[in-house]
C-alpha cells in the first residue's frame, strides 16, 4: 500500500474514532509536504473543522496524536495552522524500497477488463510522413502503451486514406510529368516519389489557373476549369467505377507508398494491430443514413442530399450524403465507428487527430448519439496542437514540410555531432557507437515531442532536443547509463535492504518519487497525456543526479549502507526504463 493510501485510511479511522463521523479516505486532502516544512505528507485539516467543531490547531493535534499512537510507520508529526505534517519512520521507507525493488510488475496496474481501440497515424497516400505525422504517431503509440500499463486491453488501429481526389492528383502528375519513373529507377523511397508527384501537380494546377486568369477568367472559375483538376476529377470518377487501368495505376503507386510508410514506421518503432483502408470502408455508413431517415434523425433536401440538422444543439446543418448519393467523410466515420464497436466489443475508442478536427468529432459523437448508440459518449478525441518549426508552419502542397525520414536522419546526425563534441562515447566501439547515435537521436526526438501537453501547439527545435542537460531524452538516457555503470562496477557486491538502515532526506525523496510511478501511470491513462510520464521520468532522473552528486555510492565504506544504495540506484534505473519504455524510448546500458 502506498504511503498516501495508508495515511488516508488511518486518518479516516482517526476521524471516526475521535468525532464519530464516517469520511471516505479518498475525500481527505493529503499531499506531499512542502520542502520548507518538516514532514513527508501533509493532511489539510480545514475541511474537517465542521466535524471536529474545534480550532485547526486542536483538530490537527488530535488527529496527529491518534495516528502516532496507532500507526507504527509514523515517526512524528507537527501542526502548522490547519496543516498536519506527518513524518514517516526510516523502517517504513526501507520496507517500501524493498517492496518496489522486488516487484517485477511495479507500475503495471490491475486489469480493468476494458477493451480500448486507439486509432492514430491515418496518413494520406499522396505524400510521405512528415513532422506533424510524427507527433500523431508518437502520441498514439505512447497512449496505447500507457493504457495497456493501466490494465486495459488495447488495440492499435490505423485507417489509411488511400483514395480520393488527392490521390488522383499524384496519379495524374505521374502519368503526365514523370516519364514512367519508379522508386527503383530513381533511387527514391516510394512515398517520396509519390509526394513529389503531388507537389508537381500543385505547380501545374497553379500555372493553369494563372493562364486562365490572364485570359480574363475569374479566379474562382479558373480553379474549377483548369484542365488538370478536371482530369483529376475524371480519374476519381473512373476509379469509383472500377476502371481497370486507373485501378492498376492506383495499386502500383499505393504499393510504393505503403513500402515507404513501413520503413518509416519501423524506424520510429511503430506497429499496428489493425489496419483499415478508406478504399474498403468509404461506402460504410450509408445504411445508417437510411435508418436515420426512417427515424427522423436526418432529412432529405429537394436535390436529394441528406442532412442532419444540429442547429438546436448549437451547431449547424451537416451533410451526410451528397445529392448524387455519394458519401462524405462523416458518413464513413459513422459506419466505421459502428463496425468497430460491434466487431471488437469496445468499451471506448480514442481517435488521435489534430485539433483542426475538433468540430468534426463533436458532430460525429452527437449524430451517433441521436442514432441511439449509447457508446457514442465513450468516443474520445485526443485533440493535439500542431508542430511548428523556428521558421514557421509547413505546407504539403508546396513541398515545405519537414519529412519524417529526413528528420530521423537529422536527429541521428545531431546525436553523433553532440556526442563526439562531448567525448562521452570516445571509449565505445564504433559499431556500438552507431547504434547509440540512433537511440539517442530517436530518444531526443520522441521525448521532446511527447513531453509537451498534447493540447498545446509546440515548437520543435532539433538542436535543443539533443542537449545532454535539462529536460531532454538524452539527459534521462545518460542518467540511466550512469546508474548501469555504477551497478557494473559493483558487480559481486550484495544489493539488499538490511534492517536498521536510516535513509537520508535525499534517499527518502527518491523512494517517495519511485512510489509515485503507479499513480503517474494511472494519471497519464486517465488524461490520455504521455507528458505526465515524460515529466515524471525527468523529475526522477534529475533527483537521482542531485543525489549522486552529493552522495558516495561505490565509495561508501559502510557495507550495509552501500548495499542499500545499490538497491536504490537499481530501482531508479528500472523505473526510468519502464517509464521511458511507455514512451517508446530505449535507454542505453552505457553512454
Amino acid at each position: 500500500m502506498s504511503a498516501e493510501s495508508l495515511l488516508a485510511l488511518k486518518a479516516s479511522e482517526a476521524v471516526k474514532a475521535l468525532y464519530g463521523a464516517d469520511i471516505a479516505p479518498e475525500s481527505l486532502q493529503l499531499q506531499p509536504t512542502r520542502k520548507e516544512f518538516e514532514g513527508d505528507y501533509t493532511l489539510v485539516v480545514f475541511p474537517l473543522l465542521r466535524i471536529s467543531h474545534a480550532s485547526p490547531e486542536a483538530t490537527g493535534a488530535a488527529i496527529g496524536d491518534y495516528l502516532a499512537a496507532n500507526v507504527p510507520e509514523i515517526a512524528s508529526f507537527n501542526v502548522v495552522k490547519g496543516f498536519l505534517n506527518i513524518l514517516l519512520s526510516p523502517v517504513y521507507w526501507d520496507e517500501l524500497l524493498e517492496e518496489i525493488a522486488a516487484d517485477g510488475d511495479f507500475g503495471q496496474l490491475p486489469s480493468t477488463g476494458k477493451r480500448i481501440m486507439v486509432e492514430f497515424s491515418s496518413p494520406n497516400t499522396n505524400k510521405p510522413l512528415h513532422l506533424g505525422h510524427i507527433r500523431n504517431n508518437l502520441l498514439g503509440d505512447s497512449v496505447s502503451r500507457i493504457l495497456s500499463a493501466a490494465g486495459n486491453e488495447v488495440i492499435k488501429a490505423t485507417l489509411v486514406n488511400d483514395r480520393g481526389i488527392h490521390i488522383c492528383k499524384s496519379m495524374l502528375a505521374w502519368k503526365k510529368l514523370f516519364g514512367g519513373e519508379t522508386p527503383e529507377s530513381s533511387g527514391k523511397k516510394g512515398d517520396h516519389l509519390v509526394g513529389d508527384c503531388y507537389v508537381a501537380f500543385d505547380k501545374l494546377y497553379k500555372s493553369e489557373i494563372a493562364e486562365l486568369v490572364k485570359g480574363g477568367m475569374d479566379e474562382e472559375e479558373a480553379k474549377k476549369e483548369a484542365p488538370s483538376i478536371k482530369e483529376a476529377h475524371e480519374m476519381l470518377r473512373l476509379w469509383e467505377q472500377g476502371d481497370p487501368e486507373v485501378r492498376e495505376l492506383w495499386k502500383m503507386m499505393n504499393g510504393w507508398v505503403f513500402a515507404g510508410f513501413d520503413e518509416t514506421y519501423k524506424a520510429l518503432g511503430i506497429t499496428f494491430d489493425k489496419v483499415d483502408y478508406e478504399s474498403e470502408n468509404y461506402l460504410l455508413g450509408k445504411d445508417l443514413v437510411r435508418e436515420g431517415l426512417e427515424k427522423g434523425v436526418f432529412v432529405k433536401d429537394p436535390d436529394g442530399s441528406v442532412w442532419c440538422d444540429l442547429t438546436s444543439d448549437g451547431l449547424d446543418r451537416k451533410i451526410v450524403l451528397r445529392s448524387d448519393g455519394t458519401s462524405v467523410y462523416i458518413t464513413q466515420d459513422l459506419g466505421t465507428a459502428e463496425k468497430r464497436f460491434s466487431e471488437y466489443a469496445l468499451d471506448s475508442h480514442v481517435y488521435v487527430v489534430g485539433n483542426e478536427q475538433d468540430y468534426h468529432f463533436q458532430v460525429l459523437k452527437l449524430i451517433l448519439s441521436k442514432l441511439g448508440f449509447d457508446w457514442a459518449e465513450r468516443i474520445f478525441h485526443l485533440s493535439y496542437g500542431m508542430v511548428e518549426l523556428p521558421e514557421g508552419k509547413m505546407k504539403s502542397r508546396e513541398g515545405t514540410v519537414v519529412d519524417a525520414d529526413d528528420l530521423i536522419f537529422k536527429m541521428y546526425a545531431e546525436a553523433k555531432a553532440t556526442s563526439e563534441e562531448s567525448g562521452k562515447l570516445a571509449d565505445v566501439p564504433e559499431e556500438e557507437r552507431e547504434e547509440l547515435y540512433r537511440m539517442i537521436g530517436l530518444g531526443a526526438l520522441k521525448y521532446f515531442i511527447i513531453k509537451v501537453d498534447p493540447k498545446k501547439t509546440m515548437l520543435f527545435d532539433p538542436k535543443e532536443s539533443i542537449d545532454f542537460n535539462g529536460n531532454t531524452g538524452p539527459f534521462i538516457q545518460y542518467t540511466h547509463a550512469r546508474i548501469r555503470s555504477i551497478l557494473r562496477k559493483a558487480e559481486g557486491i550484495e544489493a539488499a535492504v538490511a534492517p536498521g538502515v536510516i535513509p537520508s532526506a535525499k534517499e527518502v525523496r527518491l523512494i517517495k518519487l519511485l512510489s509515485f510511478y503507479p499513480s503517474k501511470v494511472g494519471e497519464a491513462a486517465e488524461s490520455f497525456s504521455p507528458s505526465v510520464i515524460a515529466n515524471y521520468a525527468y523529475d526522477l532522473a534529475k533527483e537521482f543526479n542531485q543525489y549522486y552528486h552529493d552522495t558516495r555510492i561505490l565509495g561508501e565504506p559502510d557495507k550495509t549502507l552501500l548495499s542499500f544504495r545499490l538497491v536504490l540506484a537499481k530501482a531508479v534505473a528500472t523505473t526510468l526504463s519502464k517509464a521511458m519504455g511507455l514512451l517508446g524510448i530505449g535507454l542505453p546500458e552505457r553512454m
